[in-house]
């Protein structure tokens, strides 16, 4: 007797842990169940001895919910749900269903419609065009990533490199088209092999990776979502997606997701009139509708949509070790009115255009998210001029760790885009981002926007003929990497694609079979190799003490000159980059101290597709004013030339005290 009231026991304690309960209840009304995952969508387990999969989805406006599968031949009266109180939460336990298996809700709303509909909270997908959901097992995930995991806990991300490598990873590289795989998508497991060794190779310190959530649409590129809680099934299952997160991590390489919280698209099997009626977006129009998307908006009124977005980002981070979330179109929802003509919006309270409810989302998420995973990175794309973005909340700031530098981004390619003849005229479109480059903690971004929507490929925006456009290329990347920030390419610009990006095709892999693409990848190599291996291009890249001019305002010659600084002063840099086409043979450049300045990188050797002229490693400062600087260096200085040297800070000499004398008495 005693032992069946400890099974009995013992059944009720795994079906409370699995089924939903009344703290559930209240948690997720409250907006603060970090787990509410683990309860909401569909989890294979024992409930009373028997073995099967736990169904929950929240349909508060629903008149009867009922689960559709291949189990029961989609019936739609076969498998009905029972309704939980107070949030109106159905649930069911099919006995005998394990993973794979596809499944919808059927929802049956209060005027009478039937709605088919994926899983919120589905972890798996089928292939599109299918839209149902599949059960899958996550607890089947097996890590061997302890070390990384403790080392990132521990990171200080303001003084570490950080060079982002941003993917599409079905359009990185593809197989053949076949029957059996029209697309020729890389598994996750074979991108992760491949990615893996190029990322290294290159110098990159993380990977970006698109599109990862569910999807329908493949033109959307993954940002309008479906499957918030699913790795897309394009490229395999949800162990195959914790393989790659593995292996990257096992070979040094961090991992962040694009994260899309701003909106989501209307189709049918989606989140849009979940239960017939507005539930995950706001019901006025004029704010649950973006009018130049055509998608929906989260409404951050409710408790529980907020919960839905808190916990998805906390899904990725804990259960698929994912070390950072880059939030997409963090400006689209901090303003009411954005992309909204007057009369389509609604202002707060306070008659003004800021989303108040979005703003405290983002302080909620920013504090909960590394909070309780120290060393996590949540990123912003917001492209306007928000305060304090990266601001702690409790100073009024959202608590994002780094935002994507737009600003800088604009400047910088309207600067490269124009004949060298008028760049004399605009030289303070370069100077400019250094007036506020320490307002925020930034990443300095040429992103997929960057290269689409015949905005041309990055070797194309550049001007000139074709050794001008590369030699152009050059320039810009080496002022991208000496400017203070973090650093983020797209896939294909280190390769300088011609072609603007597509999701259709792979990259133009085979331009590397010719020199001057070569030349150029080797260059983006040394520089990215640079960045992670020298101090002084990162350890104290937030503050004005890592940065120095020497010469912000040589416009008549295009040239910009400046110093990183490292923490310990030993490794310090010189750069001069020139803008034009016109060698400067006598070229002379302020530097701080006397001593032996080494070259460390020119753009100019032979590897890169340059001259080859400039021979000396070591140049001697010479002592004379220049540059406001008490001794200078002469250099000759290529046409669209980079230089970079390396000194170390001469030691202060301090004066030696006098010897003490020592005191002898002398006896009698």
């Amino acid at each position: 007797m005693k032992e069946e009231n400890k099974k009995t026991k013992t059944q009720a304690k795994e079906e409370l842990g699995v089924r939903i309960g009344e703290l559930d209840h209240y948690l997720f009304g409250q907006g603060n169940h970090y787990d509410i995952y683990k309860k909401l969508g569909a989890h294979p387990t024992e409930i009373g001895g028997k073995k099967g999969v736990y169904f929950a989805v929240w349909a508060p406006h629903a008149a009867g919910v009922h689960l559709v599968g291949d189990f029961n031949d989609w019936d739609e009266n076969a498998t009905e749900m029972a309704r939980l109180e107070p949030l109106g939460i159905y649930e069911v336990f099919v006995e005998g269903l394990g993973e794979g298996e596809l499944y919808k809700y059927l929802i049956t709303t209060s005027d009478g419609r039937k709605l088919y509909k994926a899983d919120p909270f589905g972890n798996h997908a089928e292939l599109r065009p299918g839209t149902a959901s599949k059960v899958a097992d996550l607890r089947k995930i097996k890590w061997s990533d302890g070390v990384w995991m403790e080392k990132r806990a521990k990171q200080n991300i303001d003084n570490m490199p950080m060079s982002v490598y941003e993917v599409h990873p079905g359009s990185w590289k593809k197989h053949p088209a076949t029957e059996e795989s029209p697309e020729g998508f890389y598994n996750y497991r074979l991108f992760a092999e491949q990615a893996a060794e190029y990322i290294k190779d290159m110098g990159y310190t993380h990977v970006e990776l698109m599109g990862i959530a569910e999807h329908p649409f493949d033109g959307s590129w993954g940002y309008q979502v479906t499957g918030y809680y699913a790795p897309t099934a394009r490229y395999g299952t949800p162990e195959d997606f914790a393989y790659m997160v593995n292996y990257f991590h096992k070979h040094g390489i961090g991992v962040i997701l694009d994260w899309v919280p701003a909106h989501f698209p209307k189709d049918a099997c989606g989140l849009a009139d979940f239960d017939g009626q507005a539930l995950f977006e706001y019901a006025d129009p004029r704010k649950g509708e973006h009018p130049d998307w055509g998608t929906k908006v989260f409404d951050f009124e409710k408790n529980e949509v907020r919960n839905f977005l808190i916990a998805n980002a906390l899904f990725w981070v804990e259960q698929f070790h994912v070390d950072g979330l880059r939030v997409d179109a963090v400006a689209s929802m901090l303003y009411l009115d954005y992309g909204r003509e007057a009369g389509q919006w609604v202002p707060n309270i306070y008659g003004e255009n800021k989303n108040l409810e979005a703003i405290e989302f983002f302080r909620h998420l920013n504090t909960v998210v590394p909070g309780r995973n120290p060393g996590v990175m949540m990123i912003a794309e917001e492209s306007t001029a928000w305060p304090l973005v990266t601001g702690e909340p409790k100073d009024g700031g959202l608590g994002f760790t780094l935002k994507w530098n737009m600003g800088w981004m604009h400047d910088f390619l309207d600067y490269m885009k124009l004949d060298p003849y008028f760049r004399s005229y605009n030289h303070n479109k370069m100077t400019f981002s250094l007036t506020y480059a320490f307002s925020e903690k930034f990443v300095l971004v040429l992103s997929h926007d960057e290269v689409v929507h015949l905005k041309c490929s990055m070797i194309n925006k550049m001007p000139g003929l074709y050794d001008d456009k590369f030699a152009n290329l050059k320039a810009a990347y080496s002022y991208m990497f000496g400017h203070p920030g973090k650093k983020l390419l797209f896939m294909g610009q280190d390769i300088a694609q011609f072609q603007e990006w597509s999701e259709a095709r792979e990259l133009d892999w085979y331009l590397l079979g010719e020199e001057k693409h070569r030349q150029l990848q080797e260059y983006v190599r040394a520089l990215l190799h640079l960045y992670k291996e020298d101090a002084a291009m990162y350890s104290l890249d937030a503050s004005w003490e890592g940065f120095e001019w020497i010469n912000a305002d040589d416009n008549s010659r295009s040239i910009y000159s400046f110093i990183r600084h490292s923490d310990d002063q030993k490794s310090n840099l010189v750069f001069v980059i020139n803008y034009t086409p016109v060698a400067r043979d006598d070229y002379r450049v302020g530097v701080p101290h006397s001593g032996t300045y080494k070259l460390i990188l020119n753009s100019d050797d032979e590897r890169f597709g340059g001259s080859g002229q400039v021979k000396e490693v070591s140049f001697k400062a010479k002592k004379g004013e220049c540059d406001g600087k008490p001794y200078y260096l002469e250099y000759s200085l290529p046409a669209y030339g980079t230089a970079v040297f390396k000194y170390a800070k001469p030691r202060q000499r301090t004066a030696s005290k006098p010897a003490e004398k020592k005191i002898v008495k002398k006896t009698k």
